[in-house]
């Protein structure tokens, strides 16, 4: 017995909540590591501008996951 229903093996209600944590979390770690960067070193520079970039990238997964689910829900809706 299985299910044919052709859906991924991830839950769509956690990607949204997972990658909007991650995209914060970096957020700050960034931000907290900041004024380090501005202060001392270049490479803590680019440790700061690294999670600047990783939550960046979280960032715009969960909005692709958000659209994809608003486009999911439309269809449905339509049907």
């Amino acid at each position: 017995m299985s299910d044919e229903s052709e859906g991924s093996a991830f839950g769509e209600g956690y990607v949204i909540p997972i990658a909007g944590l991650l995209s914060f979390m970096f957020a700050l770690m960034a931000g907290l590591t900041a004024q380090r960067a501005l202060s001392g070193d270049p490479t803590d520079v680019a440790v700061t501008v690294g999670f600047a970039v990783v939550a960046v990238l979280a960032l715009r997964i969960r909005m692709k996951a958000v659209a994809a689910r608003t486009s999911d829900d439309e269809r449905a809706g339509e049907e």
